[in-house]
């Protein structure tokens, strides 16, 4: 038997019987199966399975009631897996991984979807992932899947915040939040690190090219880590077991890509920072073009001296004196945990007070500290009371869903079934899609709100036509995007003056565009701040007033605020 179906002959093997905890559908349709006391009945069958097997049950779709595989195609496997996603709502369980396989015209199974639970062949893709699964070296009729239920309702969404965090390369950041996450202490060589990175070559070399997630949370008896990280289903347990979760989007320290660092730290929609300084190295210039970049957009942020167990005492405490003095220089108040306290910390935390601690990943000197403060910093990203809003940092496709777009959710909420409008597209218009399933670190959940990292597989699209920098609205929402907007800016570092023309490259929220800058005035100097018009080079995108951003380019760097999308009325 090969491991890839194993899960599938395992359920088969078991069968559908009376009193267990496997059910066998050929397939559920929104028509037949949701309709007026039908659902409730599947509801209380669904119930029962899941009572049966001890708050989990199996559920296989495209095979006949006598386990034979049938295969159905992926569209009615899609509407399968949302009908019994509102099954499972009802009976008070969820939807936990799916995993799937394509069947051929002989009736055999193949890997469709992924064989890992919680893979990106599940319902949803997860954001933190570009895989896309493998097709059959078969023409397949259908697809064949099981999906296990477990009892417990979705996730709610209130106790979670997303953390950013920056720093030079080499001053471990990845290697933190790999030990926080796992609660195992580092080599001294940056092992802890491999939980994040996602790429080959980020593995072989220790540097991270791309932006790449990690999650742990807390409950009642304290921190819920990973036990396997190379398991994927881990995260979606710790997303299930934790009361309170934080989710890393983990930059990128290394200057040439410090595009895709501004991206994590202005395209997510982040409750804090984190900037780490390495106590051997030091501030360097790097570390302060990240730490601009998180004070400008007003993100509160602490910052974490790492490497604590290589240097003296002394050499520690000089470079916690030159971190509070770069903060002064940027008129921040900086605030030792280590004198005052965790309670202090978490209450005057804010765009001016930036909490400092020092760790080792090595020793874990520290790391109950800073996991103390992470427990008890408030929520503070997106009102959920306003209209929906998503910014699409990433797309992929899955095999048997089709297009799906992950970012994070800016404001409102979104439920699987909804109608959204998606865009906009390069004419500026927007596209109908609707929302198949949802996805929040592996882990599946049928709605999700502001501040969430989720991936949601999208209905009416082609995975080709979503792009980074569109965002996903109501579909009652009227949309006006823009190709031009004014702004206040301020020249953080330029080698002479800003004129008309300036063409820098754009960061706000997830779009990543270049610009033709008109200042007010004519020129702007490194350090001047004023107003410009701003008119992206290619195409309009989604502008609101008050949305801060960041330009860049070569060793040019600047921090805006939109002050106006319609300058000529």
């Amino acid at each position: 038997m090969s491991p890839d179906r194993a899960a599938l002959e395992r359920a088969i093997e078991r069968g559908e019987r009376e009193g267990g905890s496997v059910e066998f559908k050929e397939r559920l349709t929104k028509d037949l199966h949701l309709a007026d006391g039908r659902r409730e009945s599947l509801a209380a069958q669904l119930r029962h399975r899941v009572l049966s097997g001890d708050g989990e049950a199996t559920y296989v779709v495209g095979v006949t009631d006598d386990g034979a595989l049938a295969g159905i195609a992926p569209e009615a496997f899609t509407e399968s897996m949302d009908v019994l996603s509102l099954l499972a709502e009802e009976a008070d369980a969820h939807i936990e991984n799916v995993e799937t396989w394509g069947v051929d015209a002989d009736g055999r199974a193949k890997p469709k979807g992924g064989t890992q639970p919680g893979d990106a062949g599940s319902a949803a893709a997860s954001p933190d992932s570009d895989y896309e699964p493998p097709e059959s070296d078969a023409p397949a009729e259908g697809i064949v899947g099981v999906a296990i239920v477990r009892e417990g309702a979705v996730l709610e969404d209130d106790e979670h915040i997303v953390v950013g965090t920056a720093g030079h390369v080499d001053h471990g950041k990845s290697t933190l939040v790999g030990t926080l996450v796992t609660g195992q202490p580092d080599d001294g060589e940056g092992g802890t690190r491999s939980y994040l990175d996602v790429q080959p070559h980020e593995v072989e070399r220790g540097l991270s090219a791309d932006l790449s997630y990690g999650v742990y949370g807390f409950d009642d008896d304290g921190p819920v880590r990973m036990d396997n990280p190379d398991r994927k289903s881990d995260r979606a347990r710790v997303v299930e077991e934790a009361d309170r979760l934080v989710s890393f989007v983990d930059t990128v320290g290394h200057e040439p890509w410090l595009r895709t660092t501004i991206r994590g730290l202005v395209g997510q929609k982040l409750d804090y920072g984190l900037l780490t300084v390495a106590a051997d190295d030091g501030p360097t210039k790097t570390t302060r073009e990240h730490l601009g970049i998180l004070l400008a957009t007003d993100l509160p942020t602490m910052v974490v001296i790492t490497k604590a167990d290589i240097v003296s005492d002394e050499r520690l405490a000089e470079v916690e004196r030159e971190v509070e003095r770069q903060l002064r220089e940027v008129d921040k108040t900086p605030l030792s945990v280590a004198r005052h306290g965790v309670g202090a910390a978490v209450e005057e935390i804010d765009d001016t007070v930036v909490p400092v601690l020092a760790t080792s990943a090595v020793t874990m000197e520290g790391m109950d500290t800073l996991d103390e403060l992470l427990e008890r910093l408030p929520k503070t990203a997106g009102p959920t009371d306003d209209e929906f809003t998503m910014y699409v940092d990433r797309s992929y496709k899955v095999t048997g869903v089709g297009a799906v777009a992950s970012g994070t959710i800016r404001s409102g909420r979104v439920e699987a079934g909804d109608e959204l409008l998606l865009g906009p597209m390069q004419d500026g218009g927007f596209r109908e899609v609707e929302v198949r399933s949802i996805e929040m670190h592996y882990h599946r959940v049928d709605r999700a709100k502001a501040g969430r990292i989720v991936g949601i597989a999208l209905k009416g699209v082609r995975e080709a036509d979503v792009e980074r920098g569109m965002a996903l609205l109501p579909r009652d929402a009227d949309p006006d995007p823009v190709r031009e907007f004014e702004a206040e800016v301020m020249v953080l570092n330029h080698p002479t003056r800003i004129g008309e023309g300036y063409e820098p490259v754009v960061h706000l929220e997830t779009v990543s565009e270049a610009a033709a800058f008109y200042p007010d005035d004519g020129r702007l100097l490194p350090g001047d701040s004023g107003t410009a018009r701003v008119r992206f080079k290619f195409r309009p995108y989604l502008v609101e007033e008050g949305q801060r951003f960041v330009f860049r380019e070569g060793q040019s760097k600047g921090v805006g605020k939109v002050t106006d999308v319609r300058p000529d009325e």
